[in-house]
């Protein structure tokens, strides 16, 4: 099975009042992430941008019981091009 993906999602206010959610994902070294999606439009109250923001994450889950995954050719675990498995 690949691996889960690593999605953070908060919550930013760059105007007093106005929230927007943000998704990002651990690049290559964990201490590089890059934004995946956000919120097109503001919202008035955090804890609705916040709703928001997961019901975007869920999407990134095609099944609820396992997460996002990685996508299965990038797998750790697969054998290196021309390399056999030992």
């Amino acid at each position: 099975m690949s691996h889960i993906r690593r999605i953070s999602l908060h919550v930013d206010e760059p105007d007093p009042g106005h929230f927007y959610w943000v998704l990002m994902e651990e690049g290559d070294d964990a201490s590089q992430w890059r934004e995946l999606e956000s919120a097109s439009e503001g919202y008035d109250m955090w804890l609705d941008a916040l709703q928001e923001g997961m019901k975007a994450l869920v999407t990134y889950a095609p099944d609820e019981r396992i997460g996002p995954r990685e996508d299965s050719s990038d797998d750790e675990d697969a054998s290196p091009v021309g390399l056999p498995l030992k």
